[in-house]
């Protein structure tokens, strides 16, 4: 039996709302120097992480008002999450490649058992999109906005490495919870410090 509150279930939104918010800002901001390829993936990484998120909590609620026990809410959230920022990290990414026709590859999908393959999407992902938010910080410099996606980063990993633990306990949730609103509270507030530092009207130096 999990122990999950009500409260703990509405904190959960919190994050969530954060990183929509977050992921909301620089679609505007980047929406002109993006093509339409980059665009996509990152629009399309970005609901799925925010539906995750939003679905898991959801999960939460249910589960704590004793509505019902929909364990495909739950089990759902760590693939989709994973997938979500292995795409939204790729389009971070291909908007640095300014070019109007890129390839496009399709490959039979790996059979693969575990999670393992998901926290290298994860992690891949992650990397890529945080790395590409530091890159137009140091342009537009302001390194404090390193930092904030910095510690993004690392609260992002926390939670993977927590997603390994015993989560029935309401003492793990918690933990949890705090370390990614954290985490996604970094990432809202780096979003809003890009823009507010010029990124709108940033022209990228790539041809």
């Amino acid at each position: 039996m999990k122990d999950f509150s009500i409260a703990m279930a509405l904190v959960d939104y919190i994050p969530v709302v954060f990183f929509g918010l977050g992921a909301a800002i620089l679609m505007q901001c980047l929406y002109n120097k993006m093509t339409k390829a980059s665009f996509s993936l990152f629009a399309a990484g970005s609901i799925n992480v925010f539906m995750a998120g939003f679905l898991k909590a959801t999960y939460k609620l249910l589960y704590a008002a004793n509505v019902c026990d929909f364990e495909p809410l739950n089990a759902m959230f760590f693939p989709v999450q994973a997938l979500g920022f292995l795409l939204a990290g790729s389009g971070i990414i291909l908007m640095f490649i300014r070019k109007k026709h890129l390839p496009m590859y399709a490959v039979a999908p790996v059979l693969w058992k575990g999670t393992f393959l998901f926290v290298g999407f994860m992690v891949l992902g992650l990397g890529m999109m945080d790395a590409g938010l530091c890159y137009l910080a140091k342009k537009l410099k302001k390194p404090g906005i390193i930092v904030i996606y910095a510690v993004s980063f690392v609260c992002c990993l926390g939670m993977g490495y927590l997603s390994s633990k015993d989560f029935a306990q309401a003492s793990m949730n918690w933990i949890a919870e705090g370390i990614n609103v954290v985490g996604q509270g970094c990432f809202l507030w780096g979003a809003l410090a890009l823009r507010k530092a010029g990124l709108e009207e940033y022209q990228l130096p790539i041809k």
